[in-house]
């Protein structure tokens, strides 16, 4: 006999079998039970969380010689030739591949005709979304007024996709993805029943990699014992199965990260390439890590909301400790966004490289959450210049790091530091090159074209990157004038003229709602250079 996959072999033939959807089973019942069946049903939700499978059992149940509380009996005529599928009361239409008004057409004639057996012909179309306009179309008016014997069971995945026209005449059912514990006791209850051996931890990884589909937990569950046919399964053959990397290992990435140190994190990311890894596993895996650590640094007593060990939750603590909240809002976009990229990429390792350099250097990102960790970045570079004997110049006065400075001189210049990083001011001195073009910031605009010149009038000066001018304009329109490339490269070559020295020019401009110094540093502030521009 031929194998069956268990997420067909397990498949609830009653309403008590189901998992996780119990909002929906009982009121399903309840109507059986009080005879207040309705004749449309929309049931939406992600896959594998059971759609199609209620659907099949309220079929049987609305059709059952003898329903036991508003289920199918199982042992009736017309139970038994449902589940085989022989039944002519029970039509099952695949959208996607009838999608077309003639498939519709042919579901209006045959409702005229009642059912040879049972009380109700049903017709269970799935993926209902995939219905061309005019197949919806011919659909409205039989789904508005089907004659008494007939049901409609529509189910989809994408229920923004279906028109309004037709969700108002159902009765709206929203399937939720299924939690990992209530997956994760249905896998181990299944397991007995096969009599096969799986740690309790690989069951869990399981669950959370189905992310809410008991039909994909199921399936990977399958994939895993197959490998591994005949012996335990254990946590790190789930591991090994599905290419994943397990929690130290993103610990150790993290850690790396924290240390800005480029090429660690490029070694353990070629291991993982080198074992094999999927890489949009990783990324993932990674995000959903960041975001434990994000709960544990945020809140209080998260240990029971957390599905980690207690091994896991001190490693969680510890790592807490070592990471700000602004950090990790930082990472977990980057490594959002990577996960989007990702899905389409031919050149997966390089995106994934790309995004964790950006995670050591915030001065590669000009976004706003990255100016705090920019901030962060050039204090530990200071701090570094202390312990090594450099004396660092206070903010705003021309200098540059010297040999020999005294301790007492490097901490004052630390808490000129701390101070000014607080209030969103320069952490440290501004490199001597774009000091000189900010005190002649006003004799060079001064010579500039007219239309520059005139825009210019509301500039403030802010620090680009290491050595860049960041000129901020008031709006996206100024802005986008500053910006042009040839008012650039005018300006950077007025800066050259008047100071002999070649200054990168970066323009922003201040977003709205928000004010100057939400976002950037006064450098011209600092430097006592008034910026305004006279005709």
């Amino acid at each position: 006999m031929s194998y069956t996959a268990l997420y067909r072999k397990f498949r609830p033939t009653e309403f008590e079998d189901v998992k996780g959807q119990d909002h929906i089973i009982t009121t399903l019942q309840n109507q059986i039970r009080a005879n207040r069946i309705g004749h449309a049903y929309l049931f939406c939700g992600t896959r594998g969380t059971g759609k199609t499978t209620v659907a099949k059992i309220f079929a049987k149940a609305v059709n059952c010689e003898h329903p036991v509380n508003g289920s199918p009996c199982g042992e009736c005529a017309m139970c038994r030739s449902i589940a085989a599928g022989t039944s002519m009361n029970v039509i099952e239409i695949d959208a996607a591949s009838n999608n077309g008004v003639d498939n519709i057409r042919e579901i209006r004639e045959e409702v005229t005709y009642r059912p040879t057996e049972g009380k109700y012909k049903v017709y269970i179309i799935d993926e209902v979304h995939m219905l061309s306009t005019g197949a919806f179309n011919a659909l409205l008016k039989t789904l508005e007024e089907p004659p008494e014997y007939v049901i409609f069971i529509l189910a989809t995945t994408e229920a923004n996709r279906i028109p309004v026209t037709i969700m108002s005449r159902c009765q709206h059912y929203e399937f939720k993805r299924i939690s990992i514990e209530t997956i994760t006791d249905r896998m181990r209850e299944l397991m007995t029943a096969e009599q096969v051996d799986v740690e309790e931890k690989a069951l869990r990884y399981i669950a959370k990699a189905a992310d809410g589909s008991m039909r994909d937990a199921l399936s990977i569950l399958d994939q895993c014992i197959a490998f591994y046919l005949g012996q335990k399964l254990t946590y790190d053959n789930v591991l090994e199965v599905l290419g994943a990397v397990d929690t130290d290992v993103f610990s150790r990435l993290l850690r790396k990260v924290l240390d800005r140190d480029v090429a660690g994190v490029l070694d353990i990311v070629d291991d993982l390439v080198m074992q094999g890894r999927e890489l949009t596993q990783l990324a993932a895996d990674l995000t959903w890590y960041l975001r434990n650590l994000l709960l544990v640094k945020t809140s209080d007593n998260i240990e029971d909301v957390l599905d980690v060990s207690t091994e896991n939750m001190a490693q969680l603590k510890e790592e807490a400790q070592m990471i700000e909240p602004d950090m990790l809002y930082r990472y977990i976009r980057i490594l959002s966004e990577l996960a989007n990229q990702l899905k389409f990429a031919t050149q997966k390792r390089v995106l994934l490289e790309v995004a964790l350099i950006k995670l050591c250097t915030p001065a590669m990102e000009t976004d706003q959450d990255s100016v705090l960790d920019r901030i962060r970045a050039v204090e530990e570079k200071l701090a570094k210049a202390e312990e090594q004997g450099f004396a660092v110049m206070p903010a705003g006065q021309p200098g540059v790091q010297t040999r020999g400075g005294s301790p007492d001189g490097g901490a004052e210049a630390r808490r000129n530091a701390e101070a000014e990083a607080v209030s969103r001011g320069i952490p440290v001195a501004v490199p001597e090159d774009v000091q000189e073009a900010v005190k002649n910031f006003r004799s060079i605009v001064s010579e500039a074209s007219g239309i520059l010149r005139g825009y210019l009038k509301k500039a403030r000066l802010s620090l680009g990157g290491e050595n860049r001018l960041m000129i901020v304009l008031p709006d996206a329109l100024a802005a986008g004038v500053v910006g042009r490339e040839d008012h650039v490269q005018e300006l950077e070559r007025l800066i050259e003229e008047r100071i002999g020295k070649k200054v990168e020019v970066e323009v922003r401009h201040v977003e709205e709602g928000r004010r100057f110094e939400d976002t950037f540093v006064d450098i011209g502030q600092n430097i006592n250079m008034e910026i305004t521009v006279e005709d």
